[in-house]
């Protein structure tokens, strides 16, 4: 499956009888020896109130918080599986998430961000860099770019993604273009995976910081690398964010069966 270009691999492990090792994970998603993906999910039952759980993998096989694409992926590929109606709930390691299900479009709730940092300076290989931070679920770096299309992605984005400021977890880097009030352009780097189509986390932390910065009502529309437009929506309240949606695409790729 994919969410605005963000690709998964989900697995129907229900009856708790898959149990695959880093390298597993990271075979199945390696794009020319494997099946190709951002990271892998596995359907599990859930122990807690939620209708669901899962357990998500990023495509070197380390384990991730939240996947805001994916919950979306997740949510639809249950609704098909289950036919249990377009309302479930999920746990993750960041807690339940809710899904509405709308054809293709799927809302998601995330949990309350938290430790929102404004311009902060960091030293980098091309000089000092102002960065603004917030974690929705996953680290997330901000900077505000003049063309995110022209950004140094892959290179800044390795080295601000391993800063000791961010250390020892690391952090999602985000190269947000602001096109017009409430519009903008984002491209990601993802820990554990490198530049993806779309980042759902890294997505609604853009959002949110651009209209933190810019004293923007809600909701912000963002354009993806994958040429997806996705909308969050948010309650502010000075620094404060809660009730924060995300919603976007979900669409089926193809089923199979693999062997290794």
């Amino acid at each position: 499956m994919n969410g605005a270009g963000n690709d998964f691999v989900i697995i129907d492990n229900r009856d708790d009888q898959v149990s695959l090792s880093r390298d597993q994970v990271a075979q199945l998603c390696h794009r020319q020896r494997g099946i190709g993906a951002d990271g892998l999910i596995l359907v599990r039952r859930s122990e807690s109130e939620a209708d669901w759980a899962w357990g998500f993998y990023n495509a070197d096989g380390s384990d991730a918080e939240m996947c805001g694409n994916g919950a979306r992926c997740f949510a639809r590929y249950i609704e098909r599986m289950t036919e249990s109606g377009n309302e479930l709930s999920f746990q993750t390691n960041c807690g339940i998430i809710s899904a509405n299900i709308d054809g293709e479009s799927v809302t998601i709730n995330l949990t309350d961000p938290k430790r929102l940092a404004m311009n902060e300076t960091i030293s980098t290989s091309v000089g000092e860099v102002s960065v603004h931070s917030l974690n929705t679920g996953v680290p997330q770096a901000v900077l505000i770019v003049d063309n995110a299309d022209q950004a140094m992605v892959e290179n800044l984005g390795s080295e601000i993604r391993h800063h000791d400021h961010f250390a020892p977890a690391g952090t999602n880097v985000n190269f947000v273009q602001i096109l017009e009030p409430r519009l903008i352009h984002v491209r990601t780097f993802e820990r554990g995976v490198g530049e993806t189509l779309a980042c759902g986390t890294g997505v609604a932390a853009s959002g949110m910081i651009a209209a933190h910065l810019k004293n923007w009502l809600s909701p912000v529309k963002v354009n993806v690398l994958g040429g997806d437009t996705l909308s969050v929506a948010f309650k502010r309240i000075d620094d404060e964010f809660s009730n924060v949606l995300l919603t976007g695409p979900a669409e089926f790729v193809y089923e199979g069966i693999v062997e290794f």
